[in-house]
């Protein structure tokens, strides 16, 4: 759903907001552009060049296989937008088709499904990923299932509730009585309710799917080298750390920025849907 004018207005016109969306800005241009901005190859080596600090030549600097750190990053956006932002999709998409049907159906087939829930909730988010990687193995298309099983149960409540509270309005009760089809229901009567939530909760799992990624790439069970993943990056770091610090400093700043920044625009988001600004 597109924001319209003066919601914009009004996440532009809150400084956190605004600077919020700056940052997811130039990261998506990074992500867009990437191959334009970056001055070296992914995985060009530059022997003479090896262990260089950050200069005007290499402003990130050089990792120990003479790889230009701010290149990698930069091309690294890319790995980690596209990852978390089609793995949230999934997630969004399943959750709230489950959801929209769970709360407007009801009964058993809603017992079932939020006990089915309320198990993947029990665990831990990390711990659930690296389970289902253990099973699927590291691929891309692992951690986008990965990323879309962890959080479609969150997504499913949240859609639920606000079906459960809008069900029963006098539009949806007309719209049954006229004979209206299960999926004219959903998607037409209920769905435009549902989709303020839905636009909030997409951006924060948006924000934990980042992490998410990072997180599986650090760990080693994410993407494998020689991607450009910044928790990958981060994690080939840590045994050159005291001789080259910014091999961890810059992929391990990108990685914070790029949360804070979308954490400040869902708040921003939340603060105009749940303010009532415009629905």
């Amino acid at each position: 759903m597109l924001l319209p004018h003066f919601a914009v207005r009004k996440l532009a016109s809150t400084p956190a907001s605004a600077l919020g969306g700056t940052i997811v800005l130039m990261f998506l241009l990074l992500a867009l552009f990437g191959p334009l901005i970056a001055p070296y190859g992914l995985n060009e080596q530059l022997y003479d060049e090896a262990r260089q600090p950050p200069s005007a030549a290499h402003w990130f600097g050089t990792d120990h296989l003479g790889r230009d750190v701010f290149s990698r990053v930069v091309l690294g956006t890319r790995d980690v937008l596209a990852l978390a932002g089609l793995g949230t999709l999934l997630a969004v998409l399943s959750g709230a088709s489950l959801g929209l049907l769970s709360g407007y159906l009801g009964g058993w087939f809603d017992e079932i499904l939020m006990r089915f829930f309320d198990s993947l909730l029990a665990l831990p988010a990390m711990l659930l990923a690296l389970l289902l990687l253990g099973t699927l193995g590291p691929s891309a298309s692992s951690i986008l299932l990965v990323i879309a099983v962890v959080y479609t149960p969150i997504v499913a409540r949240v859609a639920r509730s606000v079906v459960l509270a809008v069900k029963s309005k006098a539009y949806v009760e007309a719209a049954r009585i006229q004979g209206e089809s299960l999926a004219r229901i959903l998607f037409r009567e209920i769905l435009p309710a549902v989709l303020p939530a839905l636009a909030v909760e997409a951006s924060l799992r948006f924000s934990y799917a980042i992490f998410l990624v990072a997180s599986l790439g650090f760990l080693g069970v994410g993407v494998q080298p020689p991607s450009p993943n910044w928790g990958l990056m981060v994690s080939e770091a840590r045994q050159h750390v005291s001789q080259l610090p910014w091999m961890m400093v810059y992929p391990a700043g990108a990685i914070a920025l790029l949360v804070i920044g979308v954490n400040l625009l869902a708040d921003g988001l939340k603060r105009v849907i749940m303010g009532n600004d415009y629905l």
